[in-house]
């Protein structure tokens, strides 16, 4: 089975000061076989990342965190950058780019707002997210990726995992585990996600921090 970290941050995320070189390093580090880059609303970080990879057994998604109208959506093998919007609108485009995604912390809370099961459970098909993320290494309360899970259960949908890592302690805290490609593992619903997470609440708080001294001291996070 392959381990990918499907849902990591660097320093093009407002809330992260993880450096494109440090990530790949300590994805290959941490046993990984494969990490997408996630950034939100943003890819240059995932092609930075990509770059520098001269692994060909390591392999580095393009990706990026998507702001919707209801929710975020995690977006996988990109072509190009997707602006935020209404959800239809962001669904629309990954299916033209041939992408796939998955939405990232449904119930997670602490200041996110958890998202509205009704509305995913009565789409039509053709507007339906490839994957729910189950597990979350950043969640605090366990039971938000149970509830996770149950959605994706209920959706007949694939699962995925993700460290959401920020902060370089963080990387590969989460993982999704599968056969074969990606993507194709992703569409026939044969993931697996998993991981432990790495003291979720002082990272959490961190965040805050780090998006206020970013503000103040760009030209630094900047280098």
């Amino acid at each position: 089975m392959k381990k990918y970290d499907l849902h990591s941050h660097t320093k093009h995320s407002r809330c992260s000061v993880n450096k494109p070189a440090r990530v790949l390093k300590l994805a290959k580090k941490r046993g990984l076989d494969g990490i997408a880059i996630t950034d939100h609303n943003e890819i240059k970080g995932a092609k930075e990342v990509a770059r520098l990879n001269k692994d060909r057994d390591f392999e580095v998604i393009i990706g990026e965190e998507v702001m919707t109208d209801r929710c975020e959506l995690l977006v996988y093998y990109l072509k190009r950058r997707i602006k935020p919007g209404k959800y239809e609108d962001v669904i629309r485009n990954v299916r033209k780019q041939g992408a796939v995604c998955s939405i990232a912390h449904p119930f997670s809370g602490g200041g996110r707002k958890n998202i509205n099961p009704d509305f995913f459970l009565k789409l039509p098909k053709k507007y339906l997210p490839d994957a729910i993320e189950t597990f979350n290494a950043r969640i605090i309360m366990e039971e938000s990726n149970s509830l996770a899970k149950g959605l994706a259960r209920d959706l007949g949908l694939a699962e995925t995992g993700g460290s959401d890592g920020h902060f370089p302690a963080e990387i590969g805290a989460g993982y999704t585990a599968f056969k074969g490609s990606l993507k194709e593992a992703m569409l026939a619903r044969r993931t697996v996600s998993g991981g432990k997470s790495r003291f979720p609440f002082f990272h959490r708080s961190l965040t805050g921090v780090v998006i206020l001294l970013k503000k103040v001291f760009k030209s630094v996070f900047d280098r």
